[in-house]
């Protein structure tokens, strides 16, 4: 080995060591600045009135990754309400910024996603900056799809919620709201 190749070669090795070495949170796409607890309301203005809506968010890590629990409940006009509670565990893709959910196991035991040809939603995630988007593509039986899109972006007091429904481009519901962290 030459005595330029030598110090070339070191110097390549200190680069890896430094970034391999660096927190995932350096890089702006670890989840972890979102891990917390998140209260709030939003308002929908479906063609049929306004709605109100309580918020709750609960993100943290999980053995693998990390998981989104989400419940909404939609105060009707006439008094009724409805509760909806997801969650979903999303892994590592070996892409920074990009998550697979976890939804069912395989005949192996691994954890997957599921199947949008059959009927069921297809789950991932992602993080730009300051935003967790959590994307769910489903395909209907005449072959058409629909995407739901959560856009939870942080801010001092807790985060923004943006939620869109869309299927075939066409924007059918958007839902913004505010929430707060109760808890780290």
């Amino acid at each position: 080995m030459t005595h330029k190749f030598r110090h070339s070669f070191a110097f390549l090795i200190a680069i890896i060591w430094v970034v391999g070495t660096q927190p995932a949170a350096a890089t702006g796409h670890s989840p972890e600045p979102f891990f917390g607890e998140y209260i709030g309301q939003s308002i929908s203005s479906p063609e049929s009135g306004l709605s109100n809506r309580d918020l709750s968010v609960s993100i943290g890590p999980t053995k693998n990754g990390f998981s989104v629990k989400w419940t909404t409940v939609t105060h009707r006009s006439n008094g009724d309400t409805k509760r909806k509670t997801y969650e979903i565990s999303f892994l590592g893709t070996g892409r920074s910024n990009i998550y697979a959910s976890a939804m069912k196991k395989n005949k192996f035991g691994a954890q997957v996603p599921l199947d949008p040809l059959k009927g069921e939603p297809y789950v991932w995630a992602k993080i730009t900056g300051k935003t967790l988007t959590v994307n769910a593509l489903l395909i209907n039986d005449d072959g058409e799809y629909e995407m739901q899109v959560y856009d939870r972006t942080l801010t001092d007091q807790g985060m923004e919620l943006r939620f869109s429904r869309i299927r075939n481009e066409k924007i059918l519901k958007t839902i913004t709201g505010s929430l707060r962290r109760i808890k780290n």
